[in-house]
């Protein structure tokens, strides 16, 4: 993120979406939408270590600096996903990867940690790419599905592309609350839909371009 506007673009994008993201948890009082964050520069850290509900969240503004420990917080994420403290009969947690660039750690490791966690395997697996240099091969191995045929099905299984602020805040927003008014759904409901395991996603939203607020790509080191 040490790129000249994008962490700019990305805390702005955040609290953007936070109004969304809080009506739809209104609108599904029978699931309770918390919310967690992990940044990671040099090394992986908890920024929003506490699960918070959407109504109480106050983002505070991320920084960027160093290095890319895109595996190192996989490895912390693995931990947080453990019962407890996760609940048995809570919903499938939504992970978002948002990324501008390349892990410059082993994401391989940390991906595969990951992935023998039952949470993380049943979990929503979204990623979102800011700007044109992200890695989209890292991505698409975080949301765990080839790219499929289909001009519908790639839609649904590929990285989430943002180029702009507007479309970032529409993509975390999204990303967000997804999964909270999918799992409302009776499973009967999910028969010739696009799922992860259990989840129904219902609404891909688009790659989203426009040539206004256009996220800066110009490296400041």
């Amino acid at each position: 993120m040490a790129a000249h506007g994008k962490i700019q673009a990305l805390n702005h994008a955040i609290r953007q979406s936070l109004p969304g993201m809080a009506a739809v948890a209104r609108d599904n009082p029978e699931a309770e939408l918390l919310v967690r964050a992990i940044s990671f520069a040099d090394h992986a850290n908890w920024h929003l270590a506490t699960p918070t509900a959407i109504e109480n969240l106050q983002w505070q503004d991320l920084q960027a600096h160093g290095l890319t420990a895109m595996g190192q917080a996989l490895e912390l994420l693995s931990e947080s996903l453990k019962t407890p403290p996760m609940e048995i009969r809570a919903l499938p947690p939504v992970l978002v990867l948002i990324s501008d660039g390349q892990p410059t750690d082993d994401f391989e490791s940390g991906l595969a940690r990951l992935m023998t966690n039952p949470w993380a395997q049943k979990a929503v697996r979204l990623s979102i790419a800011i700007g044109h240099e992200a890695d989209l091969d890292v991505l698409q191995q975080f949301i765990g599905s080839p790219l499929a045929t289909t001009t519908e099905e790639s839609m649904l299984l590929r990285p989430l592309q943002a180029s702009n602020a507007s479309s970032l805040a529409h993509y975390i927003e999204w990303a967000a609350t997804t999964v909270v008014g999918a799992t409302s759904q009776p499973i009967s409901m999910l028969e010739g839909r696009n799922c992860w395991g259990n989840v129904g996603i219902v609404e891909i939203p688009p790659t989203i371009f426009a040539e206004d607020d256009v996220i800066a790509e110009t490296v400041i080191w």
